[in-house]
């Protein structure tokens, strides 16, 4: 599901205009699968467990995760491995943070008035798609709720994405590493070779390829 309609809770805790968005991605850093951008309203009282999902357990995302999604309205945008080739690991994020916030606007039916992005750079000026005023917030995903909401749809969706791909590609052990280059990964990648899921333009894959 790339999107969550706000239920007539959500509606009744969101309180008064102007709606702000967090928005936040997983997977920049890997050797293969798309990069993933969530974007997020947060309803009143906001869920709890909110925070960087990379400092949460497993268990901990997971729950978060369920509350978002039955409390929150949420988009997301996934971007596949060619346009990450295609446009670099830059460019492709910036495109699936603005599909998230379109996703995110959809479900809503309304616009966003504002859109806090982790980081330090943000879509506007990058895509001519983005339309909404946007603040670039360094390790905002510890720092903003909604966007460390969107920290945790992102990594979770991400995480999944993953975990099935490694049932049609066993050998890299992407349930585990989630397609970083870890020790067991680039062992399979020296082994067996890239696969379709690879991202030919980051330098181990490369160089796997080059070697063939």
């Amino acid at each position: 599901m790339l999107s969550g309609t706000p239920s007539p809770d959500f509606c009744a805790g969101l309180g008064p205009l102007p709606l702000v968005a967090g928005v936040d991605e997983a997977g920049r850093g890997p050797l293969a699968g798309p990069v993933v951008a969530a974007a997020v309203v947060l309803c009143k009282p906001r869920p709890k467990g909110l925070g960087d999902s990379k400092a949460l357990s497993p268990s901990a995302r997971a729950e978060a995760e369920a509350r978002i999604r039955r409390r929150c309205a949420f988009g997301i945008g996934v971007v596949g491995v060619e346009d990450i080739d295609r446009l670099n690991i830059f460019g492709a994020t910036m495109l699936a943070m603005t599909m998230a916030m379109h996703h995110l606007c959809e479900a809503l039916g309304l616009d966003c008035h504002e859109v806090l992005v982790d980081g330090n750079l943000t879509p506007s000026g990058r895509r001519a798609e983005w339309r909404w005023p946007a603040r670039a917030i360094v390790r905002g995903d510890a720092r903003e709720p909604a966007i460390g909401a969107a920290s945790i749809l992102a990594k979770e969706y991400r995480d999944r994405l993953m975990a099935e791909a490694a049932r049609d590609h066993p050998h890299y052990g992407w349930e585990r590493n989630k397609g970083y280059g870890s020790a067991e990964h680039l062992a399979a990648l020296r082994t067996h070779g890239p696969t379709p899921l690879h991202r030919r333009s980051f330098a181990p894959v490369a160089q796997m390829e080059l070697f063939a």
